[in-house]
């Protein structure tokens, strides 16, 4: 069975993700934990989720193949500093 990726909270509330987009976009900044390299926030959940999931490995198996073996979901989650500022700046606590 392969594993299913799952956003916190934060990352499903619209407001939350367009900041952190923005943030990703026009800053270069990483707003998404082991995200870094993307240029966008559905870049960078994607390579967040890719590398949770195996990335690379010396094991025999693909890291598809260890994912799909492996149960459970992924968390991708905000990196913290990010998330804490783009709540400031949408004057949220």
């Amino acid at each position: 069975m392969a594993q299913q990726a799952e956003k916190t909270a934060e990352l499903q509330d619209p407001e939350i993700r367009a900041e952190l987009d923005r943030r990703a976009r026009d800053d270069g900044k990483t707003v998404i934990k082991s995200g870094t390299g993307g240029k966008s926030l559905d870049a960078q959940e994607r390579l967040a989720e890719g590398r949770k999931k195996g990335g690379l490995s010396r094991t025999t198996e693909s890291g598809k193949e260890r994912a799909d073996d492996d149960t459970g979901a992924v968390l991708i989650e905000p990196d913290d500093k990010m998330l804490k500022e783009a709540k400031k700046n949408l004057g949220r606590k």
